[in-house]
């Protein structure tokens, strides 16, 4: 009856202005809740994310196409309008001073800078034929991620392709003048040199596969000798004028493995003859340049994180450790970049030479917080003044690159007790024979980790057998292509294998006394130097050994903060690292440098961008943004012109390089 009554309803209302029914108004209602009801109870959580994504597509449609439509120059005149009239780019500056392109210049770019595409793949790689696999927008990572890491990849036995597999780096200038859409490495530098002349027949990017071991780009991709076929023919073709090198991060050290190669006789090497340097190469003007290692690279290998990944992981705990979509986020990034071989090319050498032991360091009093505005701690062809040491400060010795908790870190060497792990047994760990993936702690199981929690301390001199017993297959083949120590002796004929080459401490730069060598590095920014870690009671399918974020140090004047010690320079590279051969290592005749070389350190202090519009700055002293830096472009275009050390400036120096470096005790 209530149906019939709903029908009729509307119909009395037409045809009279009687009142609906109490009865069939409340029924009215019910059913409308009911319905209402209904539509809850449908509703997802798909639905939600459905708008939620729609939401975010339409704001971001609606945020590009105003970035479309507003003219090129609102966003520079916003940004004087907040911090006045911005300076003229350097190749504009330098065009109106009447500066030409004079010397062929050659980029080699750093680790992970560079496109790689495939060539060959599996059945999952299907369609991605000459794709970028690293670079451009790594939308594979997110389609295929497992497919993706299989295919970056090396082969874990010989450090060169898989079966099936060829993953080779892009060529031209467009291999590493933008990382991703939007970010650039090379396109500032590229862009400006151009301003004074220069195109494609004087710039080359001696692009390379930065995962295989130096010599072995030469073994399976002739890359060192198209570098040396490439600078003789813009040399010839340019009325002999020498090229200008500049190699950025690890290429830095790459390009020092090559100068050894190209003068050595073949097989082994380029055959070019004792003087092919001083022929062909003007100026080496290193970016950033980790000659001596970097501790980073400790961490990366050990563990598979950094400060970066600690952080997050104590803002998140157990999301990095859970197993998403099958898909173990440390454990595949830890067995696909121990198979780099590369990555071993950055382990700090020098040992507790350099790098100092239990109870000391070079670097020994730095803090942070005392560190001076560039104004202030400027020191242009001169370094007398140390502004960064400070006599107060708490004591700690960088040179306990890693320790097993914060009392093992700050105690004084003779109240650490140490369990020496070099003998110790290792078992099996029983979870790990159900995981996905393999990593070489599955050999060494629980007793092994216990062993080396148990002997506290590592200084970088004890890295090497750290990783030699948590790592020994990577190990292996990292031994057979790089070296670590200090040169006794620079003419015993063992120094002239290609391992060699790579470590400024145990080879001589070649002979050319009319060659300039730069050290151009960003400095003012906390960088890491050691670590405190706690090792996971149970490790199960994960890596048994993590930074202990929780460590941190009160004092605003520490360098302690989530488990990270940090010292001066580039968020990367430490400023020893960058800067200790040219400060003294190099500087001058040494055993190290014969033929008395120049060398010249230009610091760039960090200046973050002054507002979002600004981008990543014109003054950036970070790692990779320092590539846009507005200063080093201009000094590195005043030599490309055909300037001179001098010309530039000489020294430029706002760390403690010169003071740190005199308290190495390396015989020159």
């Amino acid at each position: 009856m209530s149906l019939i009554r709903r029908r009729k309803a509307p119909e009395n209302e037409i045809t009279s202005d009687a009142e609906p029914k109490p009865d069939a108004e409340e029924d009215d209602k019910k059913s409308k809740k009911n319905i209402r009801a209904v539509n809850k109870q449908k509703w997802s959580c798909i639905d939600s994310c459905c708008w939620f994504i729609g939401c975010i597509c339409c704001v971001w449609w609606i945020l590009l196409f105003l970035y479309n439509a507003m003219p090129a120059s609102f966003p520079q005149y916003v940004t004087e309008a907040i911090t006045g009239p911005l300076p003229d780019p350097p190749g504009v500056k330098l065009h109106k001073e009447g500066l030409k392109a004079k010397h062929p210049v050659v980029f080699i770019p750093g680790i992970v800078t560079c496109g790689l595409e495939l060539w060959e793949g599996h059945q999952c790689a299907e369609g991605l034929f000459r794709k970028r696999l690293w670079g451009g927008t790594f939308g594979e990572v997110y389609k295929r991620p497992l497919c993706w890491v299989d295919h970056m990849t090396l082969d874990n036995e010989t450090g060169m392709d898989p079966p099936g597999i060829r993953v080779r780096p892009v060529s031209g200038l467009v291999a590493a003048d933008y990382f991703a859409p939007g970010y650039f490495v090379w396109a500032v530098l590229i862009a400006n040199l151009a301003r004074i002349g220069y195109e494609e027949k004087t710039m080359y990017m001696a692009a390379y596969d930065w995962r295989l071991s130096f010599q072995n780009t030469e073994v399976r991709d002739q890359t060192l000798s198209r570098i040396k076929s490439n600078i003789e023919l813009m040399v010839a073709t340019n009325g002999g004028k020498k090229a200008v090198i500049i190699p950025h991060s690890m290429g830095v050290v790459y390009f020092l493995h090559f100068m050894k190669w190209v003068e050595a006789p073949a097989p082994m090497g380029g055959g070019g003859g004792p003087d092919w340097c001083a022929k062909h190469i003007k100026a080496v003007m290193n970016i950033g340049g980790p000659l001596l290692g970097v501790p980073k690279s400790i961490a990366g290998l050990f563990s598979a994180e950094a400060r970066d990944v600690a952080v997050a992981r104590a803002i998140a705990p157990g999301v990095l450790d859970k197993d998403l979509f099958h898909f173990q986020t440390l454990e595949h990034i830890m067995k696909m970049t121990r198979t780099w071989d590369s990555t071993m090319s950055m382990i700090p050498r020098g040992g507790d030479t350099i790098w100092g032991d239990l109870d000391w360091s070079p670097e020994e009093g730095y803090s942070p917080c005392k560190s001076k505005s560039k104004d202030d701690a400027a020191q242009i062809s001169g370094h007398h003044e140390n502004q960064t040491t400070d006599s107060n400060a708490k004591y700690y010795s960088y040179g306990r690159m890693i320790s097993f908790g914060k009392d093992a870190a700050k105690a004084h060497s003779s109240d650490l007790e140490r369990i020496d792990f070099r003998g110790a047994v290792k078992g099996s760990n029983v979870a790990n024979n159900t995981c996905d993936v393999w990593n070489e702690y599955h050999d060494m199981g629980v007793s092994g980790a216990k062993a080396v929690e148990e002997f506290k301390v590592y200084t970088a001199g004890e890295i090497l057998d750290l990783l030699n017993f948590v790592a020994p297959k990577m190990m292996a083949r990292g031994s057979a292509h790089f070296s670590y120590g200090i040169a006794d002796d620079l003419d015993d004929p063992k120094y002239s294998h290609y391992k060699y080459w790579s470590n400024p401490l145990e080879t001589k730069l070649p002979d050319a006394p009319d060659m300039e060598i730069y050290s151009m590095y960003g400095v003012g920014i906390q960088t890491e130097r050691a670590y405190v870690y706690r090792r996971m009671p149970t490790a199960g399918c994960n890596i048994p050994f993590q930074i202990d974020a929780s460590v941190d140090e009160e004092d605003e004047d520490s360098c302690l903060k989530s488990g990270v010690y940090t010292v001066d320079g580039d968020e990367t590279v430490p400023a020893l690292s960058a800067g200790f051969m040219y400060a003294k290592g190099w500087r001058g005749r040494t055993r190290f440098n014969p033929s008395g070389i120049k060398t010249y350190i230009r610091e760039y202090y960090h200046a973050p961008p002054a507002n979002l519009l600004e981008g990543r700055g014109t003054q950036s002293g970070a790692h990779v943004d320092i590539m846009g830096n507005f200063a080093l472009i201009e000094d590195i275009m005043r030599v490309a012109a055909g300037g001179t050390g001098e010309d530039v400036g000489g020294d430029q120096v706002y760390s403690d390089i010169f003071k740190w470096s005199e308290k190495i005790n390396l015989r020159l």
